[in-house]
């Protein structure tokens, strides 16, 4: 049985000015530069807004852009499942480390995380003169891009089913083992079903950093119109040469976007959180 709420003691002007600050906060923070985006994008006009955003180097920032989410957050998804699956229904050594490696770049800086690659895969860097004579690129081509991308959002998917496994407990796959049911469909039918929330959760996060990342990605792209530019990349580009408008209506896509996936985050958080609540007893 969940705990009662106790009541609140705090007069109703308190609560009503808390309120009121956060809200204040919220429009002076997030609405009014969301509604500058927009505005500025289209303060030439509808024609100018679409040729920023149809314009070849646009739409191959946009197609990098997919393409690197394409492959980072299943990656990512899976590598998400199988390390909350071991964490969370096994007790073994070296637990504690692997949770700090999966925490890792949420300590290390995105700028710092581009400069890893940059000593490994860099001319001068540790793998360099080997992928060099081999003719391979890893810096300022795509796979560097995917690289960077992948390293900064190997956390998400991890840490959402983490705690949903481990409120769950195992009692449903034991109960399902001795019915006879074999590793690969015990996962199937009972453990994915039971996070099914927490893992749409932990993608919508995982995709929303992917397409937005800038500070990694910036580092290896090398930051070639066309070719190795991201979205991000391509806004900071069109602003840095003072084409704001066309900079802001390719910067509403990723509003557009964020606005999206904080409405699928708001749906999915709401069932992840009733997936997390420890069942009550009988």
């Amino acid at each position: 049985m969940s705990a009662e709420r106790l009541p609140l003691t705090e007069p109703p002007f308190v609560r009503r000015l808390l309120i009121g600050v956060t809200l204040a906060y919220l429009g002076l923070f997030l609405l009014v530069p969301l509604a500058a985006v927009f505005a500025k994008a289209l303060e030439r006009g509808l024609a100018l807004y679409w040729a920023s955003v149809t314009d070849p180097a646009a739409v191959a920032a946009i197609r990098l852009t997919l393409v690197t989410a394409a492959i980072a957050v299943p990656l990512n998804t899976i590598f998400g499942l199988a390390a909350a699956w071991a964490i969370a229904k096994f007790d073994f050594r070296g637990k504690q480390i692997l949770l700090t490696l999966i925490d890792l770049p949420f300590s290390v800086s995105p700028v710092i995380s581009g400069m890893i690659f940059v000593l490994l895969f860099g001319a001068q860097g540790l793998l360099g003169p080997w992928l060099a004579a081999h003719d391979v690129h890893i810096l300022f081509a795509v796979p560097g891009i995917i690289l960077a991308t992948l390293f900064v959002t190997v956390p998400f998917v991890a840490r959402e089913l983490i705690p949903v496994m481990e409120a769950q407990g195992s009692e449903d796959e034991e109960a399902a083992l001795t019915l006879g049911a074999g590793g690969w469909q015990m996962f199937r039918r009972v453990t994915l079903p039971n996070v099914t929330w927490g893992l749409l959760y932990g993608v919508i996060l995982c995709t929303a950093r992917a397409t937005g990342e800038f500070g990694a990605v910036s580092v290896v792209s090398g930051h070639i119109r066309g070719r190795t530019n991201t979205v991000p990349l391509h806004v900071e580009i069109l602003y840095n040469e003072y084409q704001f408008s066309a900079a802001f209506a390719v910067a509403s896509l990723l509003c557009l976007l964020a606005l999206v996936t904080l409405a699928a985050k708001s749906v999915a958080e709401r069932k992840r959180t009733l997936a997390v609540e420890p069942r009550s007893a009988p």
